[in-house]
């Protein structure tokens, strides 16, 4: 089923341009052809402009539960993710779920599971990210050489003309 496009008060728009369609005696067909919608909807519409006048025709509040944080709390979580984890507490800069729990508890008394808290940093728009692991010690020069001689080498594999070698197991 293709979902109507628009914005919320786009949709609403159109049901209530239908239903004063309806309401003015223009058929189903009219109505369909007029708003360039499906004649389902046109039907659905007619039964609710039927009994419940125009009014049922009004976007309602999306069912579910509303959010912990508000949008201005939200907005302030991430100014202070951004400001880093470091600056926040912590003594990484290594931001993971159970610290954005941590530091939401923390700031506005309010509690997350950890799984959510991911789901809530992608609807602030934060990406998930993962450090690059490099060992304390390494050598940048050796390994820039190691990469653009040693790994060439052998890459190439052996020589031309070389007979293959076989690894064989007794099993006797």
């Amino acid at each position: 089923m293709k979902r109507t496009l628009g914005s919320k008060q786009e949709q609403e728009a159109r049901r209530l341009a239908a239903g004063r369609m309806l309401l003015a005696g223009k058929r189903n067909v009219e109505v369909v052809r007029a708003l360039n919608v499906s004649p389902s909807s046109v039907k659905r519409w007619k039964k609710v402009v039927h009994r419940q006048g125009l009014a049922g025709l009004h976007s309602r509040a999306s069912p579910g539960r509303r959010p912990k944080l508000s949008a201005g709390e939200r907005k302030r979580l991430a100014r202070i993710l951004r400001k880093g984890a470091r600056a926040a507490g912590f003594d990484s800069e290594l931001w993971t779920g159970k610290r954005v729990a941590e530091l939401i508890r923390r700031e506005f008394q309010v509690v997350y599971h950890p799984h959510h808290v991911l789901k809530l940093l992608r609807q602030l728009g934060f990406t998930p990210q993962r450090p690059q692991r490099r060992a304390r010690q390494q050598d940048s020069r050796a390994l820039a050489h190691w990469r653009s001689v040693e790994w060439p080498r052998i890459k190439k594999g052996r020589p031309a003309g070389a007979s293959p070698s076989y690894s064989w197991m007794n099993r006797g």
